[in-house]
């Protein structure tokens, strides 16, 4: 995986509509679980390779420091060698001298080689340091992604328990309709009100009952005075009072 690939997956994720990918999926929590996934796998995918990227980086920057620190040292040696020369020169050791000035251009040769070293790798290093700061960037972007993503999995959850909640609720509602005859409590009401018809009919014929009852008294009692004038009548009495008051 180069860098460059790495970086344009990091972007593509960074930049998915998280909310718009949901509203297109035909079941979001699925759709959701898989992305999280996916995030999850790119993240460790880009954490590997922005660490291998890392590592090339502080290379780069490794010989970079030792070619100056070369540079430097070949700059101190040829320095060190010319110094000599001219103390030779000056004492008349001509020949020691040109010998030391060879070896002042070899370390000069030296240090050149090493600052062009140094000098050329000076623009990877700054491109490297580039793309692992957009690198570092992304990775972070796409952990609070999954951050994000997991919260809308939480909260699509807890949406949908409530959603399934309410439809149940509502189902068991518009399953009793008060107003249907056909329906459990329309059966119901209807033996009730066959049970208070019963209850009223038995009120009445105990009513009806009664009343007879009480005409028998009544007609036994005039029976009781027939028999009592009757008796009169036997023992030679006088008329009945009736017949008597009419006359």
């Amino acid at each position: 995986m180069t860098k460059q690939s790495i970086f344009g997956r990091i972007s593509t994720l960074v930049r998915a509509n998280i909310n718009s990918l949901l509203d297109s999926a035909e079941d979001p929590q699925k759709m959701i679980d898989q992305l999280v996934r996916d995030y999850t796998n790119s993240i460790a995918d880009a954490e590997s390779a922005i660490a291998e990227t890392i590592g090339n980086l502080r290379l780069l920057e490794r010989d970079h420091e030792e070619d100056v620190q070369a540079a430097t040292e070949w700059g101190n040696k040829a320095l060190a060698a010319s110094r000599k020369a001219d103390e030779m020169r000056k004492s008349g050791d001509a020949t020691d001298a040109d010998k030391f000035d060879n070896l002042a251009k070899i370390a000069l040769q030296r240090q050149i080689s090493a600052e062009r070293e140094a000098t050329g790798a000076e623009p990877q290093i700054a491109a490297q340091t580039e793309i692992v700061d957009k690198l570092k960037s992304g990775l972070n972007g796409m952990k609070d992604k999954l951050v994000e993503l997991k919260n809308k999995r939480s909260e699509l959850l807890a949406r949908a328990k409530v959603a399934e909640a309410q439809t149940k609720v509502q189902d068991a509602v518009g399953s009793i309709n008060v107003l249907d005859p056909t329906s459990e409590l329309g059966r119901f009401e209807d033996k009730v009100r066959r049970q208070e018809a019963i209850a009223q009919g038995k009120i009445e014929l105990a009513a009806s009952s009664l009343d007879a009852q009480f005409e028998s008294l009544e007609d036994l009692g005039e029976l009781t005075e027939v028999e009592a004038r009757l008796a009169e009548l036997k023992a030679g009495g006088s008329a009945p009072r009736q017949a008597i008051e009419g006359n």
